[in-house]
């Protein structure tokens, strides 16, 4: 059973879909921006499956113009760059950098964000009243990713050795609470720092020599958008791994814990649809997911040879055999 559950400070009417004439004013194409570390395709077919719902679509009212940080050629600042030039009406980010980078690219133009910890980063001063031209989602990954350690652990008692695969700009932010975290589940940990997705799989063969139980990435738009290669490294050297949400057990990962990702996103079209509608950012509060959803893909276990317990599989949201 899928027991699946987001629930907004909003909730009412944000996915309900109006007529086509009360979602546009007639003859309008609005331009949207999109910037993400990578392109994570499902995130953006989820939003603009929720544009739809609400009477926008592609070619006919609605312009969509994605940018990525393609590699370190290009960094999210040279992308967001090229976003604010073509003045879009609105601005959706993908990921605590892409956030990050559009505050100080953006001007007045609208942004509604999908990052971890958005007071944390300096994003909003408060959730309730963001103030300024953001506001978003707010995804509070920090404490996920502890409770990920949880789970692993739970799952695997005999775990000892964990190296966790973060971004260089996370080393300040959520590295120390998921040592922290580790010390207090009695595990240690190694350090895998990373610039890019050409780094990932040299930072799994350093796992390797390390002789480490498991590696562990952390909430990253670069991670989802490598889901695929995450995977397969973690197939190939035999590591039992949880992800931050669904699409990755989807495609072959073993455990994820989180919110709905897909659904966040098709919630921050009706954050568009208002801004359209002549709302101010700075008025619409940020929105947090308040149910999590555990996934485990028991055929992964199975082809790693591993045996999840019977209490852990009672309690997830969805087995996938």
């Amino acid at each position: 059973m899928d027991r699946r559950a987001f629930i907004g400070v909003a909730v009412g009417g944000l996915l309900a879909a109006p007529l086509a004439a009360e979602a546009q004013q007639a003859g309008k194409v609005y331009r949207i921006g999109w910037l993400s570390a990578g392109p994570i395709l499902d995130n953006l077919d989820a939003f603009r499956s929720g544009l739809r719902a609400l009477g926008y679509f592609e070619g006919h009212n609605i312009a969509i113009e994605p940018r990525y940080a393609v590699d370190q050629r290009k960094p999210l600042a040279v992308a967001a760059a090229e976003i604010v030039r073509i003045n879009p009406d609105v601005i959706v980010t993908d990921g605590n950098a892409a956030a990050a980078a559009m505050k100080s690219k953006a001007g007045s133009i609208p942004v509604v964000f999908v990052s971890g910890d958005p007071i944390g980063l300096g994003l909003i001063p408060s959730l309730s009243r963001p103030g300024g031209n953001l506001t978003g989602f707010a995804i509070v990954s920090t404490e996920l990713n502890v409770k990920r350690l949880e789970l692993l652990r739970e799952a695997f008692p005999r775990l000892a050795r964990i190296a966790v695969l973060y971004e260089a700009r996370q080393a300040m932010t959520m590295i120390p609470p998921m040592e922290a975290g580790a010390r207090s589940l009695g595990l240690t940990v190694t350090r895998l720092e990373v610039r890019g997705a050409d780094e990932i799989a040299p930072a799994f063969a350093l796992a390797l020599r390390e002789h480490v139980d498991t590696v562990m990435p952390v909430s990253s738009a670069l991670f989802d958008a490598e889901k695929r290669r995450l995977v397969r490294l973690a197939a190939q050297y035999h590591l039992p791994t949880i992800y931050e949400h669904r699409a990755f057990p989807q495609v072959g990962g073993l455990m994820s814990y989180g919110p709905d990702i897909h659904e966040v996103f098709r919630r921050v079209a009706g954050y568009v649809d208002k801004i359209f509608k002549g709302a101010s950012p700075g008025d619409l509060p940020v929105e947090q997911p308040t149910t999590f959803e555990l996934v485990i893909n028991l055929k992964t276990a199975k082809a790693l040879g591993l045996t999840i317990p019977p209490s852990l599989l009672q309690r997830a949201d969805q087995v996938i055999e």
